[in-house]
């Protein structure tokens, strides 16, 4: 198992920027596939983006492409979120999640994680 912990989230300014931060537990970190999603107040959580195991090449949902970045330190069992040119529609509580099983690269959205973290808010103000 893996326990996940986010840390980072806050309020910003519409433009810009955050970076959220996730530790987790044990010592078998890089054998997970990483990722994040969000949920806005009245919607249901949505796909954020994943990135593999070893890291490198991250995927993203179209609503994020571009603006936010996914890595990870395996030696700091840790993967952040950094978020750019931060909009409005952005706010929502955010979840780190991980899983030995990564998503399938081509449909990412589909991925269905076995481990969340408790969530950190990001609001963006206009």
């Amino acid at each position: 198992q893996v326990q996940l912990v986010e840390s980072g989230g806050g309020l910003v300014q519409a433009g810009g920027s955050l970076r959220l931060s996730c530790a987790a537990s044990g010592r078998t970190f890089s054998r997970y596939a990483m990722g994040w999603f969000r949920q806005a107040p009245g919607k249901e959580r949505e796909f954020v983006g994943a990135i593999r195991r070893s890291g490198g090449t991250a995927h993203y949902a179209d609503s994020v492409k571009g603006r936010f970045t996914i890595s990870r330190d395996n030696a700091k069992t840790t993967v952040y979120l950094q978020m750019n040119s931060l909009k409005p529609e952005d706010t929502a509580v955010y979840y780190c999640a991980a899983d030995k099983f990564a998503p399938t690269w081509s449909e990412p959205t589909n991925w269905r994680p076995d481990y969340w973290g408790q969530g950190t808010q990001v609001t963006v103000s206009s």
